[in-house]
This record gives structure tokens, C-alpha cells and sequence, in this order.
């Protein structure tokens, strides 16, 4: 039997590649697409909102209500295995809450969640299995594993920067992504996090800080994501680099995600756990 899979967020830019290549791979079963109230395509068949032909799912703007005093979003609903959300911080909590009473496993890859947002995933995954993550690229995960051990490797001469680049609609910045990379890092370096990047430099005294971390963000045009981490040193510069050339990167990486998820026990995953790095 395939899971059955929840998409909240589905009439955004990821929403809609999510369901579109859920459709294409036919190993899960939607069973709902969620979205704001007001949305305007609410009550539209979610599957032809993707461009993956009907798939008899209409886009819904409600979970079912706390202690299930109101019908679920959709026909069936209840049997939710796992949900994939990728819709802004304000609507997290709701998904969080959603698969708390259903006990659904939760795959949300929203950026920009506050500290408390992000407190209240990891206190639900003592009771549901989730997968928090910044970004869900396979490549991208890689770079996460890779940019601590290239730092310790290199050493305290290495000046360490952040580029990262996305489209003129991303609200966020600096990308989820960008901090992850600088989090990694400083974990592994022992820095502290609070005192050590610098977001961006201005002004006619600017020098670089030795061991501080700039982070620095690019928003412009239909960029889908270009995170580049740099490390100089005098006479040469090593930089990493990950170019996402489409969001199916993310849809299929928080798909293989969500297909690892099912029937794991309550937790709080990551994408390096699915990979096995």
C-alpha cells in the first residue's frame, strides 16, 4: 500500500513541483493539498494547479480543528501517513499541530522559523517522527557534511565567507541554507555562532574581523539557489560551491525524504540521516 502523503503549501513554486513529481514517481497516494485561507485557487483540483493532470484532490485552506471538532480537510485525510510542508513560518505551527493529533509523520522544509518555531518541532518529535531541513538537495546536504570538515582542515588563517543567491521572491535572508553552512562550521571550529558572523560590510571602516564568518545575500531575478562558501587565505582560495538548476532538487529530496520517514520512530531527523552521512 503506498503512504499516504499530505502536501501543505501546495499551490506555491515548491507546493506545486512536490505533487507534480509525486504524481510522476506513483509511490504515494495524495490524499490532500493545503493552503491559506483567502488563497484564490482554493476548491481547484490540486493536481491540475501542478500541471500534473487531475488527480481528484481539491487545494483545502483548514486542517481539522484541535481535539477534532471539525471535519478534516479532506475525504480521508485521517489516514495521513506523512506530510511534506513547505509553506511560510506563520502556517509551520499549524502543520506541527495538524500531525501532532494525527500522529503524522512531518517532513517541513519552511525557512525563516523563528527559535520558538523551531523549539516547538523538536518538542513534537518526541511524539511523531520529523525531518527538519533547511534545504533537502541531496548536493546540498553533502556541502552541509563537507564545510566543517573543510574549515578544521584548513585552519584558523582561512578568512571564511557565505555567498548565497536566490530569486527577488524569497523573503528570508540570509537563506536557511547560508546558516546551516555557517552553524556547521562554527560547530566544528568551536566558535559560537551569535558573536561570529557579520551580515554583510558597509562604511569606511570595514576591515574584515580575524574568525569572524560573513554571510552575505544576493536576492535577484529567478535565481533558484547558489550557495558558495569561501575560504582565503594569503596566496590562494578554496571555495565550495552548490547550484540548484531547478526546485525539482528540493521536491525530489524532501520526496525520498518523506518516502524514508514512514514507520520510523519518534524523532528529530535530518536529511544527512535519510543519506546515511
Amino acid at each position: 500500500m503506498k503512504p499516504k502523503l499530505v502536501v501543505v503549501g501546495a499551490a506555491g513554486r515548491m507546493g506545486k513541483r512536490i505533487l507534480s513529481l509525486a504524481v510522476e514517481a506513483g509511490e504515494f497516494d495524495i490524499i490532500a493539498a493545503v493552503e491559506r485561507q483567502g488563497h484564490p485557487d482554493i476548491g481547484k483540483d490540486a493536481g491540475l494547479l501542478a500541471a500534473a493532470g487531475p488527480i481528484n484532490v481539491e487545494l483545502a485552506d483548514v486542517f481539522m480543528a484541535a481535539g477534532g471538532s471539525q471535519p478534516p480537510l479532506a475525504t480521508g485525510v485521517a489516514g495521513a501517513c506523512v506530510a511534506v510542508d513547505f509553506s511560510q513560518p506563520e502556517a509551520a505551527e499549524k502543520t506541527v499541530d495538524y500531525c501532532l493529533e494525527n500522529s503524522v509523520a512531518l517532513v517541513s522544509g519552511t525557512t525563516g522559523l523563528s527559535s520558538q518555531q523551531r523549539e516547538k518541532i523538536k518538542a513534537a518529535s518526541e511524539k511523531i517522527p520529523i525531518i527538519y531541513g533547511t534545504n533537502m538537495s541531496v548536493g546540498m546536504n553533502v556541502l552541509f557534511n563537507l564545510v566543517g570538515k573543510v574549515a578544521t582542515m584548513l585552519g584558523d588563517e582561512y578568512d571564511i565567507e557565505i555567498v548565497e543567491q536566490h530569486h527577488r521572491f524569497k523573503k528570508d535572508a540570509p537563506s536557511g541554507s547560508a546558516l546551516t553552512l555557517a552553524e556547521n562550521i562554527c560547530k566544528a571550529t568551536g566558535r559560537d555562532i551569535d558573536g561570529t558572523l557579520t551580515h554583510g560590510r558597509n562604511g569606511k571602516d570595514a576591515l574584515r574581523q580575524k574568525g569572524t564568518i560573513g554571510v552575505h545575500a544576493i536576492r535577484a531575478g529567478d535565481i533558484t539557489g547558489i550557495h558558495s562558501v569561501i575560504f582565503g587565505t594569503l596566496g590562494e582560495t578554496v571555495t565550495l560551491n552548490h547550484t540548484a538548476n531547478s526546485r525539482d532538487t528540493f521536491a525530489r529530496g524532501a520526496l525520498r525524504a518523506a518516502k524514508w520517514l514512514v514507520g520510523k520512530e519518534p524523532a528529530l531527523y535530518s536529511m544527512a540521516d535519510v543519506l546515511g552521512i
